[in-house]
């Protein structure tokens, strides 16, 4: 991902000024999402009026206490439909990285954990090994670590190492055991890639020092896990300089569903309230470890390469609410989330809470923004309409839930790292 153009300080203090004063439009909520976009002209007026052409979809949970602290959870959708495809860019880093941690903890081997050194060897000519890590507190690389950067600025390569961990035919597998039907991660991401080179993963080996710990061989997915049928999108597609004036088809590239990416959020959040087969197998320690650097921001990690500079800003990796390049969030606001852009999509899926007035709400939108229809031109409107809508949409959420009455106030404190 890219650093993206900054809203205006006065764009951040209203924000914040809205925050801390609780103020909020007047709207009487009537559980009807498009309602609810369409009261709000001033914010949302210009996608309203042709969604179908920014391909827009919303879920918003709300989520109530008991007095136990159990969640029930209510959703509102608008658009939601998993035949309506959007390309999922960075958002499958999220289901990976959990499963790469489920891997670890089903493999049950003394002295493999998260934090063991993995070095990625190759098995042909289309792959590249990984000796070391510049980011890494040791300078070698873990899959904790490859984690951390998927979640602080959504790393690719660190993606693309717990994707060849996994094994492309493992990795799909354990997403349809879950019940995620309406996805499929199928190739790594920023490389061209052939069908069947995305179907090798690499050899790695878990070392401690000069003792091996585990190795993993090559591994081919006698399944390429490409669309049975065509998907068609836009007129035109530059390729290596050139244009082809035709559609895309997207058959052979990743999907994940906003539905499925929602799901995957309440899972991970509230693993006691989904079925058990929707579950990740993670250690409460894994949960922590998400929880803690999902929430965080790349100036906070310690981490030389994020901090300190202009194009690591707080908002980075948070579309809802904040742009994706808001400088500071406020210290009471977190959101667990992550972030996908690519080819004209804008997607968020996010559990955004403000410890200080007890808010807490799920909220997952996808939006297109390619007006000329022509795809590796990088002639998106991502600052100009898919930003500032996410953004709007987040705060727009965020006031409605500041003036929704609730019984009892969410207690965060199994969020350990906030204490």
């Amino acid at each position: 991902m890219k650093s993206r153009h900054r809203y205006s300080l006065v764009s951040f203090l209203l924000a914040a000024m809205l925050m801390s004063s609780g103020c909020t439009d007047f709207y009487e909520w009537n559980g009807s999402l498009e309602d609810f976009l369409r009261s709000q002209p001033h914010r949302f007026a210009d996608v309203m009026r042709n969604p179908e052409t920014y391909r827009l979809q919303v879920i918003y949970t709300q989520i109530d206490r008991d007095p136990g602290n159990r969640p029930t959870f209510t959703s509102f959708r608008y658009r939601v439909d998993a035949n309506e495809y959007f390309y999922p860019a960075s958002t499958v880093k999220l289901p990976t990285a959990l499963l790469a941690l489920e891997k670890i903890n089903k493999l049950n081997i003394d002295g493999l954990t998260r934090d063991t050194t993995m070095i990625t060897g190759v098995a042909d000519d289309s792959q590249s090994p990984v000796i070391t890590d510049s980011t890494s507190p040791t300078g070698l690389p873990t899959i904790g670590h490859y984690i951390r950067k998927i979640l602080l600025v959504s790393d690719n390569d660190a993606f693309n190492r717990l994707y060849e961990f996994l094994g492309q035919k493992s990795l799909n597998e354990a997403l349809q055991a879950k019940a995620y039907t309406d996805t499929r991660i199928m190739h790594r991401l920023e490389l061209a890639l052939s069908i069947e080179a995305n179907q090798k993963t690499n050899p790695v080996v878990f070392i401690d020092g000069d003792q091996v710990i585990f190795e993993q061989s090559a591994q081919k997915s006698d399944i390429a896990f490409v669309n049975e049928a065509p998907i068609l999108l836009g007129k035109a597609e530059i390729i290596s300089g050139e244009l082809h004036e035709r559609p895309k088809d997207f058959a052979e590239k990743n999907a994940y569903s906003l539905q499925d990416m929602h799901d995957v959020i309440l899972a991970l959040i509230f693993p006691d309230a989904v079925a058990e087969g929707r579950r990740f197998s993670l250690t409460e320690d894994d949960y922590q470890f998400v929880y803690r650097n999902m929430s965080a921001y790349p100036g906070d990690s310690g981490i030389d390469e994020y901090s300190g500079t202009a194009e690591y800003p707080d908002g980075y990796v948070k579309f809802l609410m904040f742009g994706g390049n808001e400088e500071r969030i406020p210290p009471h606001i977190r959101i667990f989330n992550k972030v996908g852009d690519a080819y004209g999509f804008l997607s968020d899926a996010a559990y955004v809470i403000d410890t200080e007035n007890g808010v807490e709400f799920i909220l997952a939108a996808t939006i297109y923004t390619n007006a000329n229809h022509t795809f590796n031109d990088n002639l998106y409107e991502y600052d100009e309409i898919g930003l500032p809508f996410l953004r709007e949409l987040g705060q727009a959420v965020y006031e409605l839930e500041l003036a929704r009455e609730k019984t009892t106030l969410p207690d965060f404190s199994s969020f350990s790292f906030l204490e």
